[in-house]
């Protein structure tokens, strides 16, 4: 028996209880590694997604008339059920997801976090006081108070099942939203054990829905009007799509890019090597701030190429329940065959493999940590989101023109800079058409409660807990 056996739910939640099964339709849950079988979950019919909102907007109306008091309690007996449960809940993402264990555990321990954040942030979150005094409003005082939007319609994706459920639902449950969510269909066991784990916390039925569905039943939750937010973290081409359907509800995307980082030849080349690994293929290169193109000043090129396949030997691919294996299986069988065929489509157009280049197990969706050099920038192993454990080497002479080679792409979320030169640092921030620099980090930093969101395709709005409260709220102005 799995340790995350007991957290295991078999249908959505609406109102606080599974709700009938009258879908034909059924979504089965496997382990990515295996192949095993964990749970099949009825999907819900359209019927059943207008309970869910229906449930939602009567959530909405009790979870604004609560104090922030009553609404911080919940929140902390939700924290402390999280808390209980945390090695098995690793255990469950290790499973569905195919991350590497310890990243898995992690992963947990960033979920608490933003969860912690969003508790500390609901005493203190307020509204502005605007001057006055002066001109027309001589005499005047004025304040700022944020009140909730309504329901927030919320979609996950599979590569942080929990983490990034919960950047939606702590912060929206704290400033009084009510949550539709509907997680990845690859991974929708981690969504379901929190749905369940929020019952038992004390929130008002209607506070948190999960709702398993296809994507038709799906669009309803997007394109209807009495939401009063959509918040999508996925594929750009998705979340765009998106937006053009959900009418006139605010919106957050957070989406995705080929990150790129730019190594200078005034920075430690071994440690800079190290953390490009790292960055580049843990979790097989499946997070949308992966390190994708490594930029490499021409001057230590060789050098910092050496180091870094000296430390590509080092990570381990193989079962994610190995604490040693950096690179664990892709999510399905579709992208290890997409990735496969881009990196052929490299190498045919003139790419060099330094190192990988091929499949390692079919069956467990497993391909090779894979670095390439002399690439084109029409290639799409440059151009577009790999999202695999592949990573290209590219090198310059001249800094300048490094940043404009970053900035030639259609996505901007995060990019790494390794300098120790204060003015390559400042030209970096002010000319990287990124929404955040990393100085002698990959892209791929996070903590969960900075301002994370991108520019051009790879998003709109920003994340981490505050910020979230922010796109979730909107300002009242009273004057008197």
């Amino acid at each position: 028996m799995h340790s995350f056996t007991s957290l295991i739910q078999v249908a959505s939640l609406i109102h606080n209880t599974e709700p009938e099964s009258r879908s034909k339709n059924s979504l089965t849950v496997t382990d990515k590694y295996s192949g095993e079988e964990l749970a099949t979950i009825n999907t819900i019919d359209k019927l059943q997604m207008e309970e869910a909102i229906q449930s939602n907007l009567e959530g909405f109306d009790s979870l604004r008339k609560l104090s922030v008091g009553k609404r911080r309690e919940c929140l902390k007996k939700y924290y402390d059920l999280i808390k209980e449960n945390e090695l098995a809940l690793a255990d469950l993402i290790v499973a569905e997801a195919g991350k590497p264990l310890l990243y898995a555990r992690a992963e947990v321990e960033r979920t608490l976090a933003t969860l912690e954040h969003s508790i500390e942030q609901i005493r203190t979150y307020a509204g502005e006081q605007i001057p006055m005094d002066f001109d027309g409003g001589i005499g005047k005082s004025a304040f700022t108070q944020r009140f909730p939007k309504g329901v927030v319609a919320c979609i996950s994706p599979f590569n942080f099942p929990l983490n990034l459920a919960m950047h939606k639902i702590a912060p929206a449950l704290a400033v009084g939203c009510s949550v539709l969510l509907k997680p990845s269909p690859y991974t929708p066991l981690s969504a379901l054990a929190l749905g369940d784990l929020a019952v038992k916390a004390g929130f008002p039925a209607g506070s948190l829905n999960i709702v398993i569905a296809d994507n038709e039943t799906s669009q309803l939750m997007v394109e209807d009007e009495r939401i009063a937010h959509l918040s999508f973290t996925g594929s750009p081409s998705v979340g765009w799509m998106l937006k053009n359907i959900c009418g006139k509800k605010s919106v957050t995307l957070e989406l995705g890019g080929n990150a790129a980082v730019v190594i200078d030849e005034t920075v430690d080349l071994v440690n800079a090597a190290n953390t490009v690994a790292n960055g580049a293929f843990l979790y097989a290169g499946q997070i949308c701030i992966s390190t994708q193109r490594i930029f490499v000043c021409d001057k230590v090129y060789d050098e910092f190429k050496d180091y870094l396949i000296v430390a590509l030997e080092k990570v381990h691919s193989g079962d994610p329940k190995n604490e040693k294996v950096t690179v664990g299986p892709l999510i399905d069988k579709v992208h290890l065959e997409r990735i496969d065929s881009w990196v052929k489509e490299a190498v045919k157009d003139g790419a060099k493999v330094l190192s990988g280049g091929r499949i390692l197990d079919e069956k467990s969706c497993l391909y090779e940590p894979t670095l390439l050099e002399g690439v084109k920038k029409s290639m799409k192993v440059c151009s577009e989101e790999v999202f695999g454990p592949v990573a290209t080497l590219i090198k310059y002479s001249n800094f300048d023109e490094a940043i404009s080679e970053v900035n030639d792409s259609p996505y901007g979320l995060q990019a790494g800079v390794f300098t120790n030169d204060i003015g390559k640092m400042k030209y970096s921030f002010t000319n990287l058409e990124v929404g955040g620099v990393m100085i002698n980090n990959v892209p791929g930093f996070r903590i969960d409660h900075m301002p994370y969101g991108g520019i051009k395709n790879s998003g709109l709005g920003r994340e981490g807990t505050r910020y979230v409260m922010d796109e979730f709220t909107e300002p009242k102005l009273l004057i008197f």
